[in-house]
């Protein structure tokens, strides 16, 4: 590591590792916000305040990679919690119910059936599933990621992968009873 690469506020931090992450991170932070584009560029602007200032500081306890993610899960975690409770206020206030934000992406074809099947995952699985498989995170770090433990995290784990062989499976059926029709 050079000298003038690190970071002044987290020393075990450089800014070529950092750039490095990016891509995946920025990927993560799309995934925190249900793919709003405007949002997840601010939980990784806000992200990289926190590391900079030293807010949030590495101490070399896990890789860079699984504390930048957590870094993005807390903030988004504390960023839609004090939304929650001010749509509960809105709602209180208004006495109606407010409208979703934001539409979920769709996609076409295998992919998006796919994608779908992953969606409807309750969310430990969702989350587990994309960073093991998207992220490439080991499932020891994508749990430490989650705030959950190393058991806990390989139960999800296991679970999303039955719950999508079987999603899947239908799928499989579905176009192979409709090609023969």
């Amino acid at each position: 590591m050079r000298d003038d690469d690190a970071l002044d506020n987290n020393p075990n931090i450089t800014k070529h590792a950092l750039a490095e992450l990016h891509d995946d991170l920025f990927g993560w932070s799309l995934s925190r916000c249900d793919y709003d584009r405007v949002v997840a560029e601010d939980l990784m602007q806000q992200a990289y305040i926190e590391v900079l200032t030293g807010r949030a500081r590495f101490r070399a306890g896990s890789t860079l990679k699984t504390f930048m993610f957590g870094v993005v899960q807390n903030l988004a975690r504390s960023r839609f919690r004090r939304r929650t409770v001010r749509l509960r206020l809105l709602q209180r206030a208004a006495d109606e119910q407010p409208e979703p934000a934001v539409a979920a992406p769709t996609d076409e074809g295998h992919s998006g059936r796919v994608w779908a099947a992953v969606r409807a995952l309750p969310a430990r699985q969702r989350d587990i599933t994309e960073l093991v498989f998207c992220r490439e995170l080991t499932i020891q770090e994508a749990s430490a990621v989650m705030g959950i433990s190393v058991g806990s995290g390989r139960v999800h784990y296991d679970r999303a992968k039955k719950a999508l062989a079987e999603s899947l499976a239908d799928i499989r059926d579905e176009e192979v009873s409709g090609a023969t029709a």
